[in-house]
């Protein structure tokens, strides 16, 4: 769906007891957003009109019934888009006072319909992509969904086995990678640490390095540069194992992956140490990282830039992106929230969506 040849994106307010509201209102009235894509929000305009008087914005918020009602009313020369947050009204009125930062079950049910209405809307091709506001993994079970995080639950609801995250900083700022930026991409997810092994085998690790090459295809055509990516794959122990000395993971699953997947035509080596192999990447020398688990592949990234950082889901039939950090109750409701990680994740979401 475009207007005016931008991408409309939705914007999922998230659980509205963390930031989400408002580094929402702060992007939108940054004026960044609206050369690149039309926003218009899924949640609650009681929220949002809240989170423009905590941050001292002045955005008019108007209610619409749909996209199109959106994009006839935008037609209207003498509303500024930069002063104009437009919301597709969506939830309970219950969660309207859901705004006290601890874990509330009506905010996590929000989260939930607010990402279950902008997936049915994506797939129906209404909108180009979706970008999400961050939801609470206690908070979500709590109102009876017992999903891992956004991923997985977008996974399910588009009806794919293969998927991914990875974690984006895009180019133009120092140790952001190379001309496409850097990327990292996760074997696994949210699982404990004894429970990674059962998942880290030749075809998961393959088929991760695949999403990766994939997407970064994507990212360098939507930047009108040329060349194949570059994937590094990362060991799971220290030192790569030591020649099986401190583990013999590389040589039995992870070098096999590798070869597999070079097989298949993608520019890829590894496994490589990963404290040697993350400086490498982030002064340009591959495209993305291939994680093994959650932490091994987060805190290398969010300590290079976290404000920054788009999550992107690799492997669905539609495109979303997200900001990298959480809720984040300790600084919510403060007017203490950073919102470039929200503007970086819709510019991103505008970026591909036409690609």
């Amino acid at each position: 769906m475009t207007a005016a040849n931008n991408p409309v994106i939705a914007i999922t307010i998230g659980d509205p007891t963390g930031v989400g509201p408002e580094v929402i209102v702060k992007a939108i009235a940054s004026g960044r957003l609206h050369s690149s894509c039309r926003p218009i929000v899924l949640g609650r305009t009681a929220i949002l009109q809240k989170a423009t008087e905590l941050s001292g914005i002045s955005l008019d918020i108007v209610e619409v019934d749909s996209v199109d009602d959106m994009l006839a009313r935008a037609n209207d020369s003498r509303r500024p888009p930069a002063g104009t947050l437009w919301c597709l009204p969506t939830g309970k009125p219950e969660s309207d006072s859901a705004t006290e930062p601890k874990v509330d079950a009506r905010g996590g049910q929000l989260a939930y319909d607010c990402l279950v209405r902008a997936t049915e809307m994506a797939l129906a091709g209404e909108i180009a992509a979706i970008v999400t506001a961050p939801l609470h993994k206690v908070a979500l079970h709590a109102a009876g969904h017992d999903w891992p995080g956004h991923t997985e639950l977008l996974a399910h609801l588009c009806g794919v086995q293969e998927h991914a995250m990875m974690l984006y900083l895009p180019p133009g700022r120092p140790r952001h990678g190379g001309d496409a930026g850097f990327g990292v991409v996760h074997v696994t997810l949210h699982m404990a640490m004894r429970e990674i092994f059962e998942y880290l085998t030749i075809d998961s690790i393959d088929e991760k390095i695949g999403l990766a090459s994939n997407v970064f295809i994507r990212i360098r055509k939507a930047m009108g540069l040329s060349g194949v990516p570059r994937i590094a794959v990362a060991a799971l122990n220290p030192h790569a194992g030591e020649s099986g000395r401190f583990g013999g993971e590389e040589q039995t699953i992870i070098g096999p992956a590798v070869l597999k997947a070079q097989a298949g035509g993608i520019n890829v080596v590894g496994p490589l140490p990963v404290d040697t192999l993350m400086p490498r990447a982030v002064d340009g020398a591959f495209d993305a990282v291939v994680a093994m688990y959650h932490d091994q592949g987060h805190i290398a990234l969010k300590l290079l830039d976290m404000f920054d950082a788009v999550n992107i889901t690799l492997g669905l039939p539609i495109l979303r992106t997200s900001v990298a950090h959480g809720t984040a109750h300790d600084i919510a409701w403060q007017n203490r929230a950073e919102a470039s990680g929200m503007i970086q994740a819709v510019l991103t979401a505008a970026r591909l969506s036409t690609h």
